[in-house]
């Protein structure tokens, strides 16, 4: 499996410096988190995004995704959302990014077949100018839909290729889910998968890999078993909200040898066997 790092654990950090940073830690893809604080963004010019785009490739390392923050559930109308869509994918095409991604943002107090029918409308009508593109959009488990029972309720009404789904592992987990039972649910739209780590339910500060309570391993080990060796792992170390978490640069030369150990089937994550769902 090829491994990647988001940019959401080097927060602010300039294009040159993140690609410097996979090239010496061995990743093959970084995800971009696509924000105006951050050097990548929407709102960037043609001449910036050629430039983003030819330092990742004179270093042999690819964009494998940009993260975005459109709301497919939320509750107001469809065209800013669908606009916010377009333009991610016109700058994941240009910068020859495979796929965006997207959150549910779903109201909580929300009717769930409503906001189940707002999201896949909206994700169907962006599929068509998606294909057009060469870029998928990827629904993250994530907030309102955070497991794969939870997604798969919007993936099975849109049914087209260039939507899928973007394992968030520790949603996933905190929804009370075991890889077992999201793997089957998303496999048939998996895009890439993101791994992190955390203390517990309550203490969602990023920890290195397989430090905490996420079980990496037996997600991993589904993956491989099935056969998803040539898919991705993302790290998404959330740094940029947990200003107390030790600095990812120091972290990712480690991380990328535990993922690589789980991928070979050399490790197997420290107790993953153990580790109970949060209740």
């Amino acid at each position: 499996m090829k491994l990647a790092f988001s940019t959401l654990g080097v927060p602010g950090l300039p294009v040159a410096d993140v690609v410097q940073l996979a090239v010496a830690h061995g990743y093959q893809g970084v995800e971009l988190r696509a924000h105006p604080e951050e050097p990548v963004h929407p709102g960037i010019g043609a001449d910036e995004r050629a430039a983003v785009a030819a330092k990742f490739a004179a270093a042999g390392i690819e964009v494998l995704g940009v993260a975005g923050y459109a709301r497919v559930a939320a509750p107001g109308e469809d065209a800013p959302v669908l606009a916010e869509i377009r333009e991610l994918l016109r700058l994941a095409r240009d910068l020859n990014a495979p796929f965006i991604r997207v959150f549910p943002g779903g109201d909580p107090g929300a009717d769930t077949e409503e906001s189940d029918a707002r999201a896949a409308r909206r994700l169907g009508a962006a599929a068509e100018y998606a294909a057009g593109l060469g870029v998928r959009v990827l629904l993250e488990t994530h907030d309102s839909h955070r497991t794969g029972a939870d997604a798969i309720r919007v993936l099975g009404k849109v049914g087209h290729h260039h939507v899928g789904s973007l394992w968030d592992v520790m949603h996933t987990w905190l929804g009370g889910e075991d890889p077992a039972e999201t793997y089957p649910a998303l496999s048939p739209f998996l895009g890439y998968t993101q791994v992190k780590d955390i203390a517990s339910a309550e203490d969602t500060t990023p920890l290195p890999l397989g430090a905490g309570v996420l079980p990496l391993a037996a997600c991993v080990d589904t993956l491989v078993r099935n056969g998803c060796l040539d898919g991705w792992l993302c790290w998404e170390y959330e740094k940029r909200w947990y200003e107390s978490a030790a600095p990812l640069e120091g972290l990712l030369g480690a991380g990328r040898e535990y993922l690589d150990r789980l991928v070979s089937g050399t490790g197997k994550g420290g107790g993953d066997a153990t580790r109970s769902r949060p209740s």
